[in-house]
């Protein structure tokens, strides 16, 4: 390897690191449980025209959105030295509502262009809106909090106040709110800080040229994985239950085009937008269809923005994976991704048949609950995804269970951290054995979540594949549907996949999460179709 190869691999290890110690700072210095402790957050590095050249290891759907964030925020404020713009519209290249974005330059000498921008994005617990922890089932997005546009939260490193407190004047957990959004200034800070010291290090130019080379090497890569595809036109459809409202399915369809070391991905053909909350903007779909094609690359590949330069996404206006204003957006980051991913990997099995795993559990099984504290004397929101199973891949051994899959990379919420913070108790939390699909390799089991409220609070369920189970593949079975029951005085009643409920002391809500598919015809050799 030539020294300059070996430089090259050294820088893009400092970049990356520069992006995990931000989401150390943001995370240690953050006052919500989703944030400390769930890791509800993401932190990149962009260049100087925006586009991306490190990323930490966080969350698939926020890293892939994120570049369209930067890029309406630096088309509408022009941030200078000192400045940090957050938004969260989806319409302006958010994803949902709870997810509040920070932008900030990082300038130096006297020049007065930047000569990078970083980033970070946390879900915030609760943004407003017509259901604690602002996943409501909404029919249109001022229904599910307060809309960011792009804003100065912080002026030549001076916190506007009187944007701050306009955003905590329409949440339910003000001081939580203020925590957290802090949290990522400071994390922009310290990005700022280690940026500074890599350029005094390595130089300013140095570190440019090594960004392009980056960006041009990833492209390569990308190229000559989709080089060594079989050229042709790859299918698939999936559906999602419902839209929540009384609607479904809801059809996903994609088609993939791979020829020459390019790929056209068309969504031609899904579903019109839909009344309810699982609408997905152009940026959430390019993330998923980002994530998609990365997993078909070694590890060692760095993540930036020359991976999509050979891959074309089409998503129509109007429809569910790329809704118009003002269409309800909870689900659509958290639900539909996931559907946008099973149907990027199905088409792809039959383009890299053996490589491509089965489905995994295909929902975030998002919970919010909120409600007044008595004996904290406070109210509180409380919101939390729920892992599930893994499917099975084809190079041995099955797919893992109790994990988060694919669009989410979070861990789960500490019992103790919940008893601790909520007016809440959890009865129970274990593996749901014999919930992934049957086959050469099983399907790793979802899990079963059960949780006493100790004080009345109003429960929002969004949750999928309760009808549609994970499919398998090469013969594999499907996982098992998950399912949502609330036990009332002794009675047990089922809920629907998507659903909001007024929750008394003492009742319990149970949550059980899909397995994920099977690979392979159980009793087959290992060498198969």
């Amino acid at each position: 390897m030539s020294a300059a190869a070996i430089e090259l691999e050294l820088i893009r290890h400092l970049l990356g690191s520069i992006c995990e110690e931000m989401g150390i700072v943001l995370c240690r210095t953050a006052y919500s449980a989703n944030i400390k402790e769930r890791r509800d957050y993401s932190c990149a590095l962009y260049d100087a025209g925006g586009e991306t050249v490190a990323m930490g290891d966080h969350m698939p759907v926020h890293l892939g959105a994120m570049p369209l964030s930067v890029k309406h925020a630096l088309e509408a404020c022009r941030p200078g030295p000192g400045d940090v713009v957050i938004l969260n519209d989806p319409f302006r290249g958010g994803t949902h509502l709870p997810d509040i974005t920070a932008v900030a330059g990082v300038f130096f000498g006297r020049s007065p262009q930047p000569a990078f921008w970083i980033a970070n994005r946390a879900h915030h617990a609760d943004v407003g809106g017509m259901a604690p922890g602002s996943m409501p089932l909404a029919r249109e997005i001022f229904q599910e909090g307060i809309r960011i546009p792009p804003v100065f939260l912080v002026r030549a490193g001076q916190l506007q106040r009187d944007m701050l407190e306009t955003i905590l004047a329409n949440v339910r957990t003000p001081a939580e709110r203020e925590g957290d959004l802090l949290a990522q200034w400071m994390a922009i800070r310290r990005g700022e800080q280690r940026l500074g010291e890599a350029v005094r290090r390595h130089g300013l130019s140095r570190i440019r040229c090594h960004m392009e080379a980056l960006k041009d090497y990833s492209e390569r890569m990308m190229r000559a994985m989709l080089r060594r595809l079989p050229a042709g036109v790859y299918e698939f459809e999936d559906r999602l239950d419902d839209d929540g409202l009384g609607s479904g399915p809801v059809p996903i369809r994609v088609s993939i085009r791979i020829r020459g070391g390019e790929a056209v991905v068309d969504f031609t053909g899904s579903a019109p937008q839909t009344a309810g909350p699982v609408n997905a903007n152009y940026a959430v779909t390019v993330s998923a269809v980002t994530y998609v094609f990365r997993c078909l690359l070694p590890a060692e590949v760095p993540f930036t923005a020359g991976l999509m330069r050979p891959v074309e996404v089409i998503a129509p206006e109007g429809t569910v994976v790329n809704a118009r204003a003002p269409a309800a957006m909870a689900a659509g980051n958290v639900e539909t991704s996931q559907r946008i991913a099973d149907v990027l990997l199905g088409a792809l099995a039959r383009a890299a048949p053996g490589r491509i795993p089965a489905a995994s559990s295909g929902t975030m099984n998002n919970l919010s609950v909120g409600g007044w504290d008595a004996t904290r004397g406070r109210p509180f929101a409380y919101y939390e995804t729920v892992a599930g199973g893994m499917g099975a891949g084809p190079q041995g051994g099955g797919g893992h269970s109790a994990v988060h899959t694919h669009m989410t990379n979070s861990l789960n919420t500490p019992v103790e951290a919940i008893e601790h913070q909520f007016p809440m108790r959890v009865k129970s939390y274990r593996i749901r054995r014999g919930s992934g699909g049957r086959g050469r390799f099983r399907g790793g089991d979802g899990v079963v979540r059960e949780i006493e409220f100790l004080s009345p609070a109003r429960v929002t369920i969004l949750s999928d594949r309760r009808r549609y189970r994970p499919w398998g593949l090469a013969g594999g079975g499907p996982g098992r549907a998950g399912g949502n029951h609330i036990v009332r005085g002794g009675r047990r009643r089922r809920l629907p996949g998507k659903a909001q409920v007024e929750a008394g002391a003492g009742d319990v809500l149970q949550i059980e999460t899909p397995g994920g598919g099977g690979y392979g015809r159980a009793g087959s050799s290992n060498r198969l179709s």
